[in-house]
């Protein structure tokens, strides 16, 4: 993959990372994994989930009393960062996995639904959006997504693991395609120091690709964290934050749309899109824009034009359209009544 279209920054505070763990080329067998041997990391957290021969468990607190497995070919990757445990295996049904301190965060199979969902819903959503600025998202597959929208001059990147960029970009190519955009600029760091020193009023839209709000996503879901992404974007600009699932965690929705409503005074929505190897099939997004010029996330206003070269060399979006835009803000009753009951 090409290295000198990406302009890597460490401007901003990182710890020192570990060495990798990496299994060779060949991969080890998932049948020569046992329980025992995952059992025996005296550092991993009581949320990382074990592979037991053949099979890998989702299992968190996160979504307590449940799991999902899938059944595994092969561990490629096996590895511990100065942030998390990072591991990638070949399942028999969702392609290669990755997987961050136990959760999954992708398969080649079902990614297309998060990655082109969290960025089109805001891409599409306004006219014209020139800068933008993904915060965690290692994987490239929302650079990828960004890349299809040729008004799109500058594509700031914030991650704050470059294990997870490096493993992306040798075991995922056609996800993390999206680091060989000229547009990208990549810095290794930490995302709230990144905001802090951004100039107020920079970015048209602010994507944030976060994990699970345990470990080092905490701060991303929290409201100081989003008074630093209002004072970013420019009036009417937008931002996507990945807002978990309505099944399980109405609770930190609940949170999130309170402290979006204090602080967003343009339009705050909450979306949501079918992901299968998600905990419970679904995951959410909120949608809010800063005061300015009026925006109406449920009607998407700047189309994706197919035959434009930016998405030639992507290949066709395989989720993303726009009916299915204006779906994604539907919700059910439950729901419906939770978050509308929420003071605007």
């Amino acid at each position: 993959m090409a290295e000198d279209s990406v302009v890597v920054s460490t401007d901003f505070p990182v710890k020192r990372q570990r060495e990798v763990e990496e299994d060779n080329n060949n991969g080890v067998s998932a049948s020569t994994v046992s329980s025992m041997e995952l059992e025996g990391n005296k550092d991993r957290p009581d949320c990382i989930s074990s592979v037991i021969p053949g099979w890998f468990s989702e299992i968190s607190p996160m979504w307590p009393g449940e799991a999902h497995s899938l059944k595994v070919e092969k561990i490629l990757f096996q590895g511990k960062s100065d942030y998390q445990n990072v591991m990638v295996f070949q399942s028999s049904t969702y392609g290669k996995v990755l997987v961050l301190d136990g959760v999954i965060q992708l398969t080649e199979r079902d990614e297309c639904a998060y990655q082109e969902m969290i960025t089109h819903l805001p891409l599409c959503s306004i006219p014209n959006p020139k800068k933008v600025l993904v915060i965690g998202g290692g994987d490239g597959g929302v650079l990828r997504e960004i890349s299809r929208h040729s008004s799109v001059e500058q594509i700031e990147m914030c991650e704050i693991d470059k294990m997870v960029v490096n493993v992306s970009k040798q075991y995922f190519p056609d996800i993390a395609v999206g680091y060989e955009d000229p547009r990208v600029n990549l810095h290794i760091g930490d995302g709230v120091a990144f905001l802090k020193a951004a100039p107020a009023g920079t970015y048209d839209v602010i994507i944030v690709d976060s994990s699970d709000p345990i470990g080092p996503a905490q701060e991303l879901f929290e409201k100081p964290f989003f008074e630093l992404v209002s004072k970013a974007l420019r009036p009417g600009g937008v931002v996507c934050t990945q807002a978990e699932s309505i099944w399980l965690h109405m609770h930190i929705i609940e949170d999130i749309m309170a402290n979006c409503r204090q602080i967003f005074k343009g339009s705050v929505n909450y979306a949501w899109t079918t992901v299968p190897t998600y905990p419970s099939g679904v995951i959410g997004f909120m949608l809010c824009s800063t005061e300015g010029p009026l925006v109406d996330f449920k009607h998407p206003v700047n189309p994706i034009d197919a035959n434009d070269a930016y998405n030639k060399s992507k290949g066709p979006l395989k989720f993303y359209n726009s009916e299915i835009h204006t779906a994604a803000f539907c919700l059910p009753s439950f729901a419906k009544k939770v978050i509308e009951s929420k003071p605007k």
